[in-house]
């Protein structure tokens, strides 16, 4: 319980990677409150205990505002923000139209800085953290995602500056997320056969689970990583296997060989 008496948000929590973080911070003893624009389907809970629900949407800056500061007023503090909310359809860059792309960057980008702006001085009074959740697509081409890959990348320098100009008051990290299953997987995997597929490419052999990502995310926002801010921490399972490996017609095992 090592989060006992701490209030934590975490966006975007009411489904998937959010909600195994949201059940990971309920685990470790935290206050937990988890903000979308719809409802969960069911009450995110664990330990015994459940996270609590509030409507939000984060491109509304003034609501963003009120949002964090009933939760400060309603728990007497604020510990913890997980900027979690994103996502986007694959889109190729030349099928779509600038605005759309935009609303992209808008969701990943623009809506964790509105948060963590809001965030801040609550934080600040505890002494406390962000957890930004980037991704492998920040970091190498997204063909079909590009706007988001963008964001993410975008998203991990923006951490990293206000690691910096929020020093030592407020921590702020990045998990930079590998494929994770969840009940969208098939979305972006295809069925079973597809899902096992992707994992192959995987070292690790399989994807993240959602609750794997969310023990990530205590350990940041811990007394643990008292002295880490500014950081990008990988959470991907080794990454994936570089293609040129199989490609390649040398140093392969004879089996392999011509292959």
């Amino acid at each position: 319980m090592e989060l006992a008496g701490k209030a934590a948000v975490v966006t975007g929590g009411t489904r998937g990677v959010g909600a195994g973080i949201a059940r990971a911070f309920l685990a470790a003893g935290a206050e937990v409150v988890v903000c979308a624009r719809r409802p969960p389907p069911e009450p995110v809970e664990a330990a015994g205990r459940r996270a609590g629900f509030r409507p939000l949407d984060l491109r509304e800056p003034l609501a963003v505002r009120e949002f964090f500061d009933g939760v400060a007023a309603e728990y007497g503090r604020l510990d913890v923000l997980v900027n979690n909310a994103g996502g986007t359809p694959y889109r190729l860059l030349g099928e779509s139209s600038a605005e759309r792309h935009a609303r992209v960057l808008e969701l990943n980008l623009t809506a964790p800085l509105t948060a963590s702006l809001a965030a801040y001085p609550h934080l600040r009074a505890s002494g406390g953290s962000v957890v930004m959740i980037g991704s492998v697509s920040g970091t190498r081409a997204s063909p079909g995602t590009a706007a988001y890959g963008a964001a993410k990348a975008g998203l991990e320098n923006l951490a990293r500056s206000m690691a910096v100009e929020w020093a030592p008051g407020v921590r702020v990290n990045t998990l930079v997320l590998g494929m994770v299953r969840t009940e969208l997987a098939r979305l972006h995997y295809g069925d079973e056969k597809g899902v096992a597929a992707v994992a192959r490419t995987v070292p690790l052999g399989r994807l993240a689970e959602p609750d794997e990502v969310g023990e990530a995310a205590v350990f940041l926002a811990s007394a643990r990583a008292a002295y880490i801010t500014g950081a990008s921490l990988l959470v991907h399972g080794g990454g994936e296997r570089p293609a040129f490996l199989d490609a390649a017609t040398a140093n392969k095992p004879p089996e392999q060989q011509g292959s």
